[in-house]
């Protein structure tokens, strides 16, 4: 268990709003650990960007309490309305991407501390004279997730040589791309075409680029997807990332699952429990919190396949498995590199048949398996607890960006 090696935080007034979001219990409880003053503020990350009888409820809350900071996983601009206006440093920790709420007008409120986990995302926002976004990745609750050790039976419940926990995007409410109807055929086989490539090329996005006005017009006939009348966004960024790259990781993942299950069987997690594919073995939906840590433990090979739009960011996912003693393999992802050491902490994958070829090696390598998820789960208590990010969030004077602990 790590303790907070910052005695001076003890003194501060925090004010959480509280939601059912990931990482929010690991947070509090980091909080507490750290001896601060934390107070809950019941949320529901459905507000509007406006909405005239919150900001007075939560005007009342922050002026009775008188914290230091309010804070938040991932952002939301009635929160900064309201504490730019009181004056209060808002704190805004975001694990989504994309996540469109960045793209309000309210993130230039000079209160605003906001933490994005995706470098890329990050240099965007402050190539474009945002100053209030900081990069900062995300951590883990080794505390919580334990050695992840249990009795024979859980161990077979939730064991597999290769696992993978997370959404296929097969869901109706993720499948937006096909939404988009009735289009012109060259539209059609563009937006294809488009997906393919983007599939076959890791390291970077180039979607939204691609989305001439021609294209944005059709798409805009099929499927109408306004900007927000409060926000900066533009079309193009809507329609590449939460209809395009969604697409593209459902494709993905879908594909992956398939090309292993051909040699073996890959154990899913997922909340599509209709899904079916040769040789996979879909035992549905696990609670994140309690019962993902088996899978991670007890899988000899945990898979992390990243969501498109999360351009060079490290997802949860990996924090988490590497935080219950968890073997990794991951695509490529560039942040990766700031907090870990490929082959030594974790492994990456090139492309499937590279994918296939590690599965091959690590399964009958054990040794060496076990030796990488060690060193990754000893880097994870050095220095990629919440613990560890604490202070990058609750500093004093503006905190500076993270900087590589390699």
């Amino acid at each position: 268990m790590a303790d907070c090696p910052y005695q001076t935080l003890q003194k501060l007034k925090v004010l959480f709003m509280d939601w059912n979001c990931y990482g929010g219990q690991d947070m509090k409880a980091a909080l507490r650990r750290c001896g601060i003053n934390l107070s809950l503020y019941p949320f529901s990350p459905r507000i509007e960007r406006h909405d005239a009888a919150f900001e007075s409820e939560l005007t009342r809350a922050v002026r009775s309490s008188s914290p230091d900071f309010v804070f938040s996983f991932n952002y939301f601009p009635v929160v900064s309305k309201v504490c730019s206006e009181l004056e209060t440093t808002y704190v805004s920790w975001v694990y989504d991407n994309p996540l469109v709420s960045l793209y309000s007008y309210t993130l230039a409120n000079p209160w605003n501390r906001v933490f994005l986990f995706d470098r890329q995302e990050y240099l965007f926002f402050r190539r474009n004279g945002i100053n209030t976004v900081h990069y900062l990745p995300l951590a883990a609750a080794p505390e919580r997730l334990g050695d992840g050790a249990a009795s024979p039976k859980i161990a077979r419940k939730y064991g597999g040589d290769v696992s993978f926990v997370g959404s296929l995007y097969t869901e109706p409410k993720h499948q937006l791309y096909n939404r988009i109807q009735n289009v012109p055929a060259y539209t059609r086989g563009y937006l294809d075409a488009v997906t393919q490539a983007q599939k076959r090329v890791y390291g970077a996005s180039f979607v939204e680029e691609t989305l001439s006005d021609d294209i944005l017009s059709d798409l805009r006939a099929a499927c109408p997807c306004p900007p927000h009348p409060y926000g900066v966004e533009t079309e193009s960024y809507l329609y590449s990332n939460y209809f395009l790259l969604r697409q593209i990781t459902a494709m993905e993942r879908a594909e992956l699952l398939r090309g292993i299950g051909a040699r073996r069987p890959i154990y899913l997690y997922t909340n599509d429990k209709s899904y079916t594919s040769p040789g996979c073995v879909n035992r549905g939906p696990v609670d994140y919190y309690t019962e993902a840590p088996y899978v991670f433990y007890h899988s000899r090979i945990n898979l992390n396949i990243t969501l498109r739009s999360i351009k060079s960011g490290i997802p949860l996912r990996v924090f988490d498995i590497m935080g219950s003693q968890g073997f990794v393999l991951t695509n490529y992802q560039e942040d990766m590199t700031d907090c870990f050491v490929p082959d030594e902490d974790y492994v990456y994958y090139a492309d499937e048949e590279d994918l296939l070829e590690k599965i091959d090696y690590y399964l009958s390598h054990e040794t060496r398996r076990a030796e990488i998820a060690r060193n990754g789960y000893e880097k994870i208590l050095r220095y990629h607890t919440y613990e560890h990010r604490i202070p990058y969030l609750f500093a004093e004077t503006p905190a500076a960006d993270f900087i590589s602990v390699l």
